[in-house]
């Protein structure tokens, strides 16, 4: 009664225009979209066709993949290939650093031998040998530490020069921390022979 005739008018355009759009489109008409190309409906096909359809299929896919980039990752680490290297070992600055480290003697690559000798004194029951092996831990882990320290600051500096205005942030923590590990489990691999400048 009190609705407004314009109102009445507008509805059953709407209700026309829906059941237009259930009729068959007129061939000759434009579909308002361009024909994709032939290599591009391809590419489509197959993305549609390699598209895991479950949660399943999602799972093992994505497990494959992890297993193929570590599986890359190791490779790397072994022959040194660039591009597939972890994070913390990519970069100019991070090669630089473990050249550095494996170019030089280092206390405490020396660590797990001595000791292993240190806890084989401390076992003998024989008092002068117990002090001897304290006494020895003692040597060593002054060593070890008198060693990192003039390490990062030769380190430090050496980036300050070869990297002048570049982030070498972490660069000297990653070096020493090398610097503990034996020289043939470092990985990746050293590329430079002990006295050799890198």
């Amino acid at each position: 009664m009190f609705r407004s005739r314009a109102k009445e008018e507008k509805a059953p355009a709407t209700k026309a225009a829906v059941t237009d759009s259930k009729q068959p489109r007129d061939p000759q008409a434009p579909k308002g979209r361009p024909t994709p190309k032939r290599s591009e409906a391809r590419t489509q096909r197959r993305s549609v066709a390699h598209t895991p359809t479950n949660r399943k299929e999602a799972a093992k896919r994505q497990r494959e993949e992890r297993r193929q980039a570590l599986e890359r990752q190791r490779q790397a680490l072994a022959n040194g290939d660039e591009r597939y290297l972890p994070a913390r070992d990519k970069g100019p600055v991070r090669r630089f650093a473990r050249d550095w480290v494996d170019s030089r003697f280092n206390v405490a690559e020396f660590f797990l031998p001595l000791a292993v000798v240190i806890l084989v004194l401390s076992v003998v029951r024989v008092g002068a040998i117990q002090s001897l092996a304290l006494l020895l831990w003692l040597i060593v882990i002054v060593l070890i530490v008198l060693d990192a320290a003039v390490s990062g600051f030769r380190l430090k500096k050496r980036l300050a020069e070869r990297f002048p205005g570049e982030n070498t942030r972490g660069a000297v923590a990653y070096a020493l921390m090398r610097s503990l590990q034996m020289r043939r489990l470092r990985l990746p691999k050293p590329r430079v022979k002990r006295g050799e400048r890198p």
